[in-house]
């Protein structure tokens, strides 16, 4: 059997998992559930603590927290009060749909209560995640001012399967030679219908729009 044949039987029982968590999302009552993924070093965690922290009280929130080693990112997004559920991949390159599911199953487990919002932030690779449907109703991309303007023409599956882009770090702009007109036509050109949002965790910029988005359940 063809290396091709094989993945696509894998993507395929994923698929089918992952439509199975849609519905387990709903019946659990989940109003909305995202995947962010980015490279390493983009500053998800550190965007996601600070988004947490602007919800507390207003919504009720649950996050997956995956990685390849160590459970450091989920101890600092326990520290903001939310419920989380570590994924320790031990290798893997990406989260995939069963790994999701028996973390919302112990996430539920332990914290029963309904959430508006569950957030899965998935291993820091720009390439693996992008095949792999978890049961999110949105892909939110992540790509820092620190990184290309070409991020999105060099890793196009992302782009085309995200709904939404964020582009972290904006406060180093004034310091940077960054285009941040090419790259949001850059993400464009491989999907027009991306939404954009551009921020900064440390000084709050963009952060209130990015907030509003997520408590209106992504409209």
């Amino acid at each position: 059997m063809s290396e091709l044949r094989v993945e696509q039987k894998v993507l395929a029982r994923n698929d089918a998992l992952a439509t199975a968590n849609r519905q387990m999302f709903r019946d659990a009552g989940v109003r909305r559930a995202i995947n962010l993924i980015s490279s390493p070093g983009t500053g998800k965690t550190t965007l996601l603590v600070a988004t947490l922290a602007r919800l507390a009280g207003r919504i009720r929130v649950g996050v997956i927290e995956g990685d390849v080693q160590t459970e450091n990112d989920a101890v600092r997004v326990a520290a903001t009060g939310v419920p989380v559920e570590a994924v320790v991949t031990g290798g893997a390159c990406h989260l995939d749909a069963a790994m999701v599911r028996r973390a919302f199953a112990a996430l539920r487990d332990r914290h029963p209560a309904p959430l508006d919002l569950l957030v899965i932030e998935n291993v820091g690779n720009l390439v693996c995640p992008a095949s792999y449907d978890l049961g999110e109703d949105d892909k939110v991309a992540l790509v820092s001012v620190t990184e290309g303007e070409d991020k999105p023409v060099k890793y196009p599956a992302l782009f085309h399967a995200a709904s939404v882009v964020v582009v972290t770090k904006a406060d180093l702009l004034p310091h940077l030679e960054f285009d941040l007109d090419l790259l949001v036509r850059n993400a464009r050109s491989v999907n027009p219908r991306l939404r954009v949002f551009v921020v900064s965790a440390r000084t709050g910029q963009g952060m209130d729009e990015w907030v509003r988005f997520l408590e209106e359940g992504g409209g």
